[in-house]
């Protein structure tokens, strides 16, 4: 099977229609497939329910499908820096699931794993646990969370290799290989892409077989949403 797409626009080729969900990996701006973002945007493909641990910043990662409201639901553990998903939220304009951001990784990871639901004590007792069934187990109480799968799951990794084996750098490793998992196909961008063999195979975060394309991104940006410097304590610049 020949996974290896030329760029974003031609690797989710065929793959898109209107309300379908997507999962976005990636931790704020690190580690997220920022060219099929805009492969998405470009497209046009609208009412969907996009399922990542934000949205982005405003002109920047998910934020950009806000701007051309082609989101209708986001399930997400945290607004972020972005103005534009507290505006359509607050307004109604947007739908939001909010999760704790533990139990968004798990109800995905639960997802990729094949487990429908799990218990956990977050949210008991709280608005998050309306409307879930709820059970004591040895003296404590927990909410049932169902799993999240998606239509499509697109994820950004470090190194890949042409069988889609992926490597994933540091807080990229946040969302990214349970969304891989938990996608009925699965997009993966890379830095560098290598042929088999040239991973080593103790290395690799997703196996090839969650990977059904994958391509070679370049010039990404690489946003830092806050920089924050401090002067060294020697003096010296």
């Amino acid at each position: 099977m020949e996974k290896v797409y030329k760029d974003a626009p031609a690797a989710l080729d065929g793959l898109l229609f209107d309300g379908m969900t997507i999962m976005a990996g990636g931790f704020g701006l690190c580690g997220i497939p920022e060219h099929a973002i805009r492969a998405l945007k470009d497209h046009g493909v609208k009412g969907l329910t996009w399922i990542a641990n934000n949205c982005g910043v405003d002109d920047f990662g998910s934020g950009i499908l806000l701007h051309t409201r082609q989101i209708k639901k986001m399930v997400a553990s945290y607004v972020g820096e972005n103005k534009t998903f507290e505006k359509q939220f607050l307004s109604g304009e947007l739908e939001v699931e909010f999760n704790p951001q533990g139990t968004l990784a798990e109800r995905i990871r639960a997802g990729g794993a094949g487990i429908p639901a799990f218990f956990t004590k977050t949210g008991y007792g709280t608005v998050i646990a309306e409307g879930k069934e709820t059970r004591e187990f040895d003296g404590a109480h927990y909410v049932m969370e169902k799993a999240l799968k998606a239509d499509l799951a697109i994820v950004k990794a470090w190194k890949g290799d042409t069988a889609g084996n992926l490597i994933y750098r540091k807080t990229a490793r946040n969302f990214n290989p349970m969304m891989a998992q938990a996608g009925k196909i699965t997009v993966a961008e890379v830095e560098e892409l290598v042929e088999p063999g040239q991973l080593d195979a103790n290395d690799i975060h997703t196996p090839g077989i969650f990977v059904q394309r994958i391509f070679k991104g370049t010039n990404f940006e690489k946003r830092i949403e806050f920089r924050t410097t401090q002067e060294n304590p020697s003096g010296k610049k």
